[in-house]
């Protein structure tokens, strides 16, 4: 019963007579700034993994792609590096400075990014955008343990909520900043435009961020981390964590496929430009999801006062809500009608994010917190960003004989179901968290 040694570190970490309150509760001095800089590497990590999408009519007219390239493209080429490469990246995160990684990482992608503007074909992009996904892979797991040593357990699903506007910003960045260049002057230069300010950003966080002490919040002395499979073994004796990470896989494998197509859909379905297109994106999933990630970083944080489970719940309804509404924006007959139906999505499809995050880092121990989460990535963006565009792209080939042009609205349509089975296992997460906690108070 390993896992409930874990759990008990867990609630301990909380509530232990050796931490005064204060302690328990506040987070560590200079936290905004390094929330900030964290936020705006995730910011440029986001833009330029989702500016793809806002080219592919582009891309696709130049080079003479299908949408099962596309999907390659936007997907595995990226995913496959960026999950597999993660593992190693965050063990050394584990044991070295994580800002310096955060750095490297940052100055890798954005050279790929704007290196793609000088493809020459389907391969040379395809190139390229494995080496984005490498570099991207540092960003997250050690920028995840970095804010779970500046903040308490019971105020990281805000701060992670707060890191996940990155997100948001990020796509609206790429959506509208990639769209009305590449109107102007050509999707090439719209891949170079958004790489550079990386490079700016890399210089401004070898300055300005600090390296906080590991394991600020955990009343004993964390021990050096163990081999990655260990602590992979580690996360599958937890029946919550194995719950958590499986629904955070399929609401991935949801998210980034609709995400990276819906540019496409608007294009083809309702003839909008690719700047007009990013602008709607940007007003509808971008700025809508950023509040709605703050809302549910926040109410998460009051239900688990209550008991973790209860924000696992929360999470295990919101598909329920979101997938109709999406479903009758997909085939309504007209722009404004499409646009008001997602605003529930938009608001609420991309929730789980923080508190999902958040709850890795707490479940995990001290020494196992950046692998743990470079795990729970690998998950999601090997099979949510790796197969989500791509499954996309090829039911949309496949039911373009039956519905033409109406094709990849259906595509749409059906795989939404998909965050049904996210739900179920969100909800297993909260009854196994549930379950702990009464083992733990009836050991006590």
């Amino acid at each position: 019963m390993s896992f409930i040694k874990g759990m008990k570190l867990l609630y301990n970490a909380v509530d232990d007579g050796d931490m005064t309150a204060e302690k328990a509760s506040q987070p560590i001095a200079g936290y905004r700034t390094t929330l900030t800089l964290l936020v705006l590497a995730y910011t440029l990590s986001m833009c330029d993994r989702m500016i793809l999408s806002i080219l592919f009519p582009d891309i696709k007219a130049e080079f003479g792609l299908s949408d099962t390239q596309l999907g390659l493209l936007g997907g595995i080429s990226f995913a496959l590096f960026y999950a597999t490469m993660g593992l190693p990246i965050a063990r050394l995160s584990d044991q070295y400075s994580r800002k310096w990684i955060i750095i490297a990482s940052l100055i890798i992608f954005s050279l790929m990014t704007a290196f793609s503007g000088l493809a020459a074909g389907f391969i040379s992009l395809l190139l390229f955008r494995i080496g984005v996904g490498i570099g991207e892979a540092g960003v997250n797991p050690a920028s995840h343990s970095i804010l779970a040593d500046y903040f308490p357990p019971r105020r990281r699903a805000l701060a992670m909520a707060t890191l996940m506007l990155g997100g948001s910003f990020g796509m609206m960045l790429g959506f509208m900043g990639g769209g009305l260049i590449a109107e102007t002057y050509g999707w090439r230069i719209a891949m170079v435009s958004v790489g550079v300010p990386g490079l700016l950003l890399a210089v401004g966080m070898a300055r300005l961020l600090r390296e906080p002490v590991r394991g600020a919040f955990e009343t004993e002395t964390p021990p050096p981390p163990p081999p990655i499979l260990t602590t992979a073994a580690h996360m599958w004796a937890n029946p919550a964590m194995r719950h958590l990470i499986a629904g955070s896989t399929v609401a991935g494998l949801m998210s980034y496929g609709l995400t990276q197509w819906l540019p496409t859909f608007f294009i083809r379905t309702h003839d909008l430009s690719q700047s007009q297109t990013g602008m709607m994106m940007a007003g509808v999933f971008g700025i809508l999801g950023a509040i709605g990630a703050l809302l549910a970083g926040k109410w998460f944080d009051r239900l688990s006062i209550r008991g973790f489970q209860y924000g696992l719940w929360m999470l295990a309804l919101i598909p329920f809500v979101s997938i109709p509404f999406f479903i009758m924006g997909l085939f309504a007959n007209n722009l404004t009608t499409a646009m008001l139906l997602f605003i529930i999505p938009g608001l609420i499809g991309n929730c789980f994010l923080g508190p999902t995050i958040a709850m890795v880092q707490t479940l995990s121990p001290v020494h196992m917190r950046a692998v743990s989460s470079a795990i729970k990535m690998l998950c999601i963006n090997l099979i949510g960003l790796g197969m989500g565009p791509l499954l996309v792209g090829v039911l949309s080939d496949l039911l373009s004989p039956r519905y033409g042009e109406d094709a990849l609205s259906v595509a749409l349509a059906y795989f939404t179901l998909v965050g049904l089975w996210g739900s179920l296992h969100f909800w297993l997460c909260g009854r196994a968290l549930a379950q702990q906690q009464t083992l733990l108070k009836g050991s006590t």
